[in-house]
């Protein structure tokens, strides 16, 4: 069964959890060569959420595309790094499970705020994509989007390339107006576009929301469009300890608080920064 065909047809679905603190964890520092450099952490982490329970894997391709790049004097090529980030996760599902191309952002701001067009911007993703797409993944997720112009340059790059279901995922704060964005996107705008522009799901992850309030978005969503709906949070709010973030929240708080988001009707859920495979063990046991 194709990846569009199986989220039609179940929920939930579980995804995995936080790649870059799984990374620090092990005393690597994140960087846009380690699909290259070590491979094998990167398979032994996400073999360990496939252990944990997870249906889908991501690829360890958020920051692989070209502007980011360059714009980080990241020394990688584009095509070798992204190819290899799917060869990865396609070992770990070669018996069952679904792969994702991960699609984050540019790091760099449109016009007239920064110096990047759409048109560069939707080149660069659309290049992104292609390499993912003939590397094999089942379909794309673009996620911790906090500008809809670039969400939308990302989604209709990913629809160019190929038949794939594609995944569009905000990350939202919440004011007394509803929740937005740090560009000023409130989530109605977020969802009916991306609808518009033709997403399979839509949702949120990362950011200050921590699973319950998360489940608030959910509510949110639903009142909006009937497409799926994705969510994954951090592991708690971000606290600043001794110059470090964390992020402390326990595996047993977490599941709850994604059992509340299912329970508003997500169909896709895992986990983001600071979530390990016990997050997601412990998030399959209780939902």
């Amino acid at each position: 069964m194709d990846l569009k065909n199986y989220i039609a047809s179940k929920k939930p679905i579980f995804l995995d959890g936080g790649m870059g603190t799984q990374l620090i964890k092990r005393g690597i520092e994140p960087g846009a060569l380690l699909n290259l450099t070590c491979p094998e952490v990167i398979e032994d982490i996400q073999r360990e959420y496939a252990r944990a329970g997870s249906e889908i894997i991501t690829t360890n391709t958020f920051i692989l595309n070209r502007i980011y790049l360059e714009t980080h004097n990241m020394d990688a090529d584009v095509v070798e790094a992204n190819r290899a980030g799917v060869n990865i996760a396609k070992s770990i599902c070669k018996e069952g499970g679904y792969v994702l191309g991960d699609i984050g952002t540019t790091g760099q701001l449109l016009e007239p705020y920064g110096t990047y067009t759409e048109e560069q911007v939707y080149n660069t993703f659309k290049e992104q994509a292609k390499i993912l797409a003939d590397s094999g993944v089942d379909g794309f997720i673009i996620e911790t989007q906090s500008d809809l112009r670039e969400a939308l340059c990302a989604l209709r790059a990913c629809k160019s390339i190929a038949e794939l279901p594609v995944i569009v995922s905000f990350t939202f704060a919440n004011n007394p107006r509803g929740f937005v964005t740090i560009m000023g996107n409130f989530l109605k705008d977020c969802v009916e576009k991306a609808v518009d522009g033709g997403a399979d799901v839509v949702g949120a992850n990362c950011g200050d929301l921590d699973p319950l309030e998360m489940a608030e978005v959910v509510t949110a969503i639903k009142e909006i469009s009937k497409i799926p709906i994705i969510i994954q949070p951090n592991a708690g709010k971000p606290k600043l300890v001794d110059n470090k973030t964390v992020y402390d929240m326990s595996p047993e708080a977490f599941a709850e608080g994604i059992k509340k988001c299912v329970e508003a009707g997500a169909n896709l859920v895992g986990g983001c920064c600071g979530t390990t495979p016990e997050h997601i063990s412990q998030m399959k046991k209780s939902v």
